[in-house]
């Protein structure tokens, strides 16, 4: 953007204004954001008074300020411009633009009204010209868009570089987040062809705990019931989805459960957990420079917490070889660690575990491998978003152990699908299993057995 560089030149009896002298090369004007009012203005006078102003700004200034006092600062200066200049914009008009250049300056542009509105959980950039919100669980086309390529990529590079890495032709895909938590994910040409996407997981601004989720359906008082007595008994559970499932929300609402006293140790790709215990450390892996060299990886972030006491470990997501000292973690008393990962059921979790461990642990025998598996996870939580928008828990399947060289699994309890209603909401019901738990000893033993089975009885 222009200005930068250029020393302020305030304007008279404006102390502490953003406002310098004209000089630099004008500015092209964005499209409107998602519900401006601003899309009814004609782009000529648009886009000429956008030039005035960015001529007029310094943005060394402008970033010091606070976000309302600068678009009132600009607000100011575009009704001055356009007085002087005859061009004819409403006060509605002159408080949208001047949003707008706000945005650009110091937020992320036209993304800025969609990361505000807390209606919206997923931002999806497809190109300049195509961006994508999700409302409700589901999918629609917003009227936001960038003004062209070079401004979608600025935006994904100023992402990128908030929290130390780079995105660019050289190495063009970085996970990041944003100030306020928010998982993002870039791509850029030449690997995306139709320009830079930007995936954005919004970061919710209410955290989200069981009683949450009750109300909004994704379970029942009774299944919610056994997650808690689950995460107080320090088992070692698994949280497997899809993508957008909701898996990360349940893992925040589960982690509500842990006692105070102990020491957590967090390992994620981008942080996004919201732990609310006082001894929690959060460790973050790290992508490889330029070079190729200083890359941090889970299963190295893993090892290393094994040397740091924790209580529990819990990992974001399993995604490679870091399952097996994960595993490894959850035998050797590091019991209540939690994690996510992606399949489509309980039985698939396991097969993608082994799969995993695999993948750095070549050698092993793979009855080795699930002799770890049984011995390590006791309980696997199945999260999905249905049709119908709702993310739902449709299955808690206990891992009883090995006979052979099968896994043998339990249904605890699990969702059957009845219809629907008649706003197209899917109806249903859970049915329990009445066996007792493999692991009703550990139940005993935290004086939670019959919570349990009162649980059980009650769904």
């Amino acid at each position: 953007m222009s200005g930068f560089g250029r020393r302020l030149e305030r304007m008279p009896g404006d102390a502490g204004s953003a406002v310098a002298a004209p000089g630099a090369s004008p500015a092209p004007s964005p499209a409107p954001s998602r519900g401006a009012p601003s899309a009814a203005v004609p782009p000529a006078p648009r886009e000429r008074l956008w030039s005035l102003v960015i001529d007029q700004v310094d943005p060394t200034v402008a970033a010091e300020l606070p976000p309302e006092r600068l678009r009132e600062e600009i607000e100011r200066l575009i009704h001055q411009l356009a007085d002087r200049h005859r061009i004819e914009l409403s006060a509605r008009e002159q408080a949208a633009l001047a949003r707008d250049i706000a945005d650009d300056m110091v937020g992320l542009g036209p993304l800025e009204p969609l990361l505000a509105d807390d209606r919206i959980t997923d931002i999806m950039v497809n190109g300049p010209n195509a961006i994508y919100v999700e409302i409700g669980g589901k999918l629609e086309r917003s009227a936001a868009r960038f003004r062209d390529d070079q401004h979608a990529v600025a935006v994904a590079q100023k992402i990128a570089a908030a929290v130390g890495r780079r995105v660019d032709e050289s190495s063009p895909m970085v996970d990041a987040r944003l100030a306020d938590g928010s998982r993002v994910n870039i791509v850029l040409p030449p690997l995306a062809l139709d320009g830079a996407c930007i995936s954005i997981r919004k970061f919710a601004r209410k955290r989200i705990d069981f009683a949450r989720m009750v109300e909004l359906g994704s379970l029942t008082e009774s299944v919610a019931k056994l997650l808690e007595i689950a995460a107080r008994c320090r088992l070692n559970v698994l949280i497997s989805g899809g993508t957008g499932s909701g898996k990360t929300t349940l893992l925040n609402a589960m982690s509500r459960m842990i006692d105070h006293g102990e020491r957590i140790v967090t390992i994620e790709d981008a942080a996004e957990l919201q732990l609310q215990q006082p001894h929690v450390v959060r460790l973050e892996t790290r992508p490889p420079n330029l070079e190729g060299k200083g890359e941090v990886t889970q299963r190295d972030l893993v090892r290393n917490a094994l040397r740091m006491r924790p209580d529990r470990i819990i990992l974001g997501e399993v995604r490679g070889a870091e399952a097996f000292d994960l595993l490894q973690a959850m035998n050797t008393g590091h019991d209540g660690s939690l994690g996510t990962l992606h399949a489509n059921s309980a039985r698939d979790a396991l097969i993608r575990l082994e799969n995993m461990v695999q993948m750095g642990n070549l050698g092993l025998p793979l009855k080795a491998i699930r002799t770890q598996v049984a011995s390590a996870v006791d309980l696997i939580v199945q999260i999905e978003r249905m049709r119908d928008g709702t993310r739902r828990v449709i299955q808690l399947a206990e891992v009883r152990g090995l006979e052979g060289d099968v896994v043998t699994m339990n249904d605890l309890v699990a969702f059957q699908y009845e219809g629907e209603d008649g706003r197209g909401r899917i109806r249903g019901r859970y049915r329990a299993s009445p066996i007792r738990p493999g692991f009703i000893a550990r139940l005993e033993y935290f004086g939670l057995d019959r919570a349990w089975m009162a649980a059980i009885e009650g769904t």
